[in-house]
């Protein structure tokens, strides 16, 4: 019995790891070519949710057709508009003007929806069955196997873009080294565009996953952004596989204690392992140290 229920913990530990984790590998690419940290990272999540319950619920999309289009709308506009319009204006002043102007926004995002749309959760249609599925004898949620494996894909996806793709290479080209990259004629700002459009589909990726276990509401991301944060963290906020290892503890140790300690202590949980680690390792668990 302590097997089946230790296995079924793991499973939705991972489930939701790897969602945190979409949204902890997008703080680390923006880090890593603009020295940016989106303090916004939770409405690039409740947006898209919205945009997918305006265009099957108001327009009438079919659900394939509104969650493209969601993620259409979340990379244009809050990928290129949210990088021209207020990111190059700030990124000479500093992270801290930029962590302001994302905190503001992050708060205009979410209590315009609020005030403007509903207060009120609303539903949002099952990408996967909630019926249960036994493996070895095993019962196991549909929906965390196939949340799993959706974010897995989507990952996979990413690293292969980055690794295989001339913009993915010159995306790593800029993370690496902007002035050693701009010297070689990739243009950087161009390639730290791309990373906003890219962080807002991951973002966006991860509210559709998200929006049937939680519902659309206008602060359903608040929860997600700071748990990504914090993964992303904990794992290595310099290295993308970090930002993956950190979400996929975060879920973990957040299921373990959930069942095995307490669910009024899940959140607090969390936030003992990141202090921890920045006690232990600053850098992270698979961060690389930066000297100076």
């Amino acid at each position: 019995m302590f097997l089946q229920d230790f296995l079924q913990l793991t499973i939705a530990g991972l489930a939701a790891g790897a969602i945190y984790a979409l949204a902890a590998i997008g703080f680390v690419l923006l880090w890593q070519t603009s020295a940016t940290i989106n303090f916004a990272q939770g409405e690039f999540v409740t947006l898209p949710a919205f945009a997918v319950v305006f265009f099957s619920a108001v327009l009438g999309l079919p659900f394939p057709l509104a969650v493209l289009a969601a993620l259409v709308v979340s990379a244009g506009l809050l990928g290129l508009a949210v990088k021209r319009l207020l990111i190059d204006r700030l990124l000479d002043r500093g992270v801290l003007a930029i962590v302001i102007a994302t905190l503001a926004l992050g708060l205009f995002i979410r209590y315009s929806l609020q005030q403007l749309w509903t207060p009120l959760a609303l539903p949002f249609p099952d990408l996967f069955s909630r019926a249960p599925v036994r493996i070895l004898g095993v019962a196991i949620s549909t929906e965390d196997l196939g949340n799993l494996g959706a974010a897995t894909l989507a990952i996979l996806g990413l690293h292969l873009f980055l690794r295989r793709t001339r913009t993915g290479a010159a995306m790593q080209a800029v993370a690496q080294n902007r002035t050693l990259a701009a010297t070689l004629g990739i243009d950087v700002s161009r390639m730290i565009a791309a990373t906003f459009v890219l962080n807002a589909v991951l973002t966006g990726i991860a509210a559709v996953l998200i929006a049937p276990v939680y519902l659309v509401k206008y602060d359903i991301g608040i929860g997600l952004g700071i748990k990504a944060f914090y993964a992303a963290i904990i794992g290595g906020f310099n290295r993308t596989f970090g930002a993956l290892a950190g979400g996929l503890v975060v879920g973990l140790a957040e299921s373990y204690a959930g069942a095995y300690v307490s669910t009024q202590y899940r959140d607090a949980f969390s936030l003992g392992l990141l202090i921890a680690v920045l006690l232990w390792k600053p850098e992270g668990l698979l961060g690389l140290r930066e000297d100076g």
